[in-house]
């Protein structure tokens, strides 16, 4: 049996504030912060999620998960930490939201279910495994020929690892000391490679952009530190 893609120490980092998913000022503010810009661009790439099978990797506590459910797409959400599952399975019954969580990883769900999904979301968890390029091929094999695979992550840059390392976790301290290793970022061109190598084509690279004089998110060209990822299965004749 394949052992899985996943690094225990960084699972019980989030299980760890499994009970803080939804607080939106705890040690997940950030991700609630930028939740509806990637909601906005995921809707605005497909031109909607109505009707749609959606698949959301790494859904942690559900907060994408629940936004897109909201779109009235079918969603499921697979994650390896259960604490974080049960959090996202009562939440969404309090909302009256009817998603299908499993505690599964990609490329195990791969294994039995190749291509039953019109689109496919892994966000900000391609830093936080130890083979990425896995990942990133499991969503491929996950998403039917046609779909779209959309990724969120850290640009390994000098500025990244000031703004999402230095200033975020020990100066601001908006996120929790230790959330990220720097040396785990990846470049949008070593994503695009593991993109093209899984028979996906990027169809575009987006930044995502932090003020912290205003405290606004924003969606730009500028890719230095996060950015967002739209890829297509399959290459246009």
């Amino acid at each position: 049996m394949q052992a899985a893609n996943a690094d225990q120490a960084e699972i019980d980092k989030f299980e760890a504030d499994a009970h803080q998913w939804w607080n939106p000022d705890g040690p997940y503010a950030p991700l609630h912060a930028i939740n509806p810009l990637r909601c906005r661009y995921v809707l605005e790439q497909t031109g909607g999620l109505a009707g749609k099978t959606v698949l959301d990797v790494g859904c942690g506590g559900g907060l994408l998960t629940e936004a897109m459910a909201a779109e009235q797409a079918r969603v499921t959400g697979i994650d390896l930490a259960t604490d974080s599952l049960a959090v996202a399975r009562a939440h969404a019954a309090d909302g009256q939201l009817t998603i299908d969580y499993q505690a599964i990883s990609a490329e195990a769900l791969a294994e039995t279910s190749a291509g039953q999904w019109d689109v496919v979301t892994c966000m900000e968890m391609l830093e936080h495994v130890p083979d990425p390029a896995s990942v990133v091929d499991a969503c491929a094999r996950l998403v039917r020929p046609g779909g779209s695979v959309f990724f969120s992550t850290i640009n390994r840059t000098t500025r990244a690892w000031l703004l999402a390392v230095v200033a975020a976790e020990r100066l601001l301290r908006v996120l929790p000391r230790g959330t990220h290793d720097a040396s785990a970022f990846i470049r949008p061109a070593e994503l695009s490679r593991w993109c093209r190598a899984a028979g996906l084509r990027v169809a575009d690279l987006t930044g995502l952009h932090y003020n912290p004089i205003t405290g606004a998110h924003t969606l730009g060209a500028d890719t230095r530190v996060n950015y967002l990822c739209h890829a297509i299965k399959g290459h246009p004749e």
